[in-house]
């Protein structure tokens, strides 16, 4: 009954943003204003809140490490294997990043956060402190050099040191690590931003969503998609569990990797080449079918 409560939960939400950004309610404007607040004040909120009094053995582990690149690197060489038949660089170069790159910030941590527990949101909000690492720097590095674009991959990577997620996990761990008195006010006021990370993201996500998209490319997109919310959380599953990881951290990591592909794509994609059309599509479907299969890992690892 929970599960079936938080996939109904995601669906009445992430079906208020469509409908919302449909009627102009939320207009490109306060949909920017709505995901700022999320990235800059709800996640970090989130993730030290979930951090600072944890002790950094508990969260973090060269397993842990491990099997997330793993899980990143045969994901990147299946998709390079599944989508090199396709002609078009533009559609190749982001069929293969859509494959693997996760809205684990958006979508995965403020779920696991919600569904699993405090220990597992510690684990998760690690876990996206690494994605956030290594997600950005692969993806430039394959739109440019699969599309030949011209863009600094250094600037990018630059911009990852101004980052809140970073920042907030720095913080927390930091925290835990010297065993720093945070003031428990402190803690309390950051409770209302970090419960309303889901909801808000799943608004935000759901306004943004291109409901108008041609479907004559459907077959390319569910090879995107498959990889990305079916064969990521089973890979995951079987990397941790060779590993040998802990339940909590298994559970969260595979819901963390079962997450749809990241809205920010669609933005790289814009930037530094790729078909456009074709990312929004399949952020669209994977997102939408990520509420089902999301709520299955739920009900399998909670």
């Amino acid at each position: 009954m929970a599960v079936l409560g938080q996939l109904g939960f995601m669906i009445a939400f992430l079906s208020a943003g469509v409908a919302a950004g449909s009627l102009g309610l939320l207009t490109e404007r306060r949909t920017e204003l709505l995901t700022s607040l999320v990235f800059t004040v709800a996640l970090p909120a989130l993730i030290f809140r979930s951090t600072y009094n944890r002790p950094l053995r508990e969260i973090i582990s060269p397993a842990l490490l491990g099997g997330f690149w793993a899980v990143i690197v045969l994901t990147v060489l299946l998709g390079w294997v599944v989508h090199r038949r396709l002609e078009s660089a533009d559609r190749r170069s982001v069929s293969v990043v859509q494959s693997y790159h996760s809205n684990m910030g958006f979508l995965g941590l403020p779920l696991v956060a919600a569904t699993m527990g405090s220990d597992a949101t510690a684990v998760a909000s690690v876990i996206l402190g690494i994605g956030a690492v290594t997600h950005v720097p692969v993806t430039v590095f394959l739109l440019v050099r699969i599309n030949g674009s011209d863009a600094s991959l250094l600037g990018e990577c630059k911009k990852l040191l101004t980052n809140p997620v970073l920042i907030a996990l720095t913080a927390g761990i930091t925290a835990s690590v010297l065993s720093l008195s945070v003031p428990e006010t402190l803690i309390q006021v950051l409770g209302v931003p970090a419960e309303l990370a889901l909801p808000v993201a799943l608004l935000c996500i759901g306004a943004t969503l291109d409901t108008d998209l041609p479907l004559s490319d459907i077959q390319e997109t569910v090879s995107v998609v498959g990889l990305k919310v079916l064969w990521m959380p089973a890979l995951a599953w079987l990397v941790y569990s060779s590993l040998a990881v802990d339940t909590t951290a298994l559970g969260a990591a595979v819901v963390m990797f079962g997450a749809p592909t990241a809205v920010s794509t669609y933005v790289y994609t814009t930037e530094l080449g790729g078909d456009a059309a074709f990312a929004s599509l399949n952020v669209f479907i994977s997102t939408v079918t990520s509420v089902g299969t999301l709520s299955v890992l739920v009900w399998l690892f909670a």
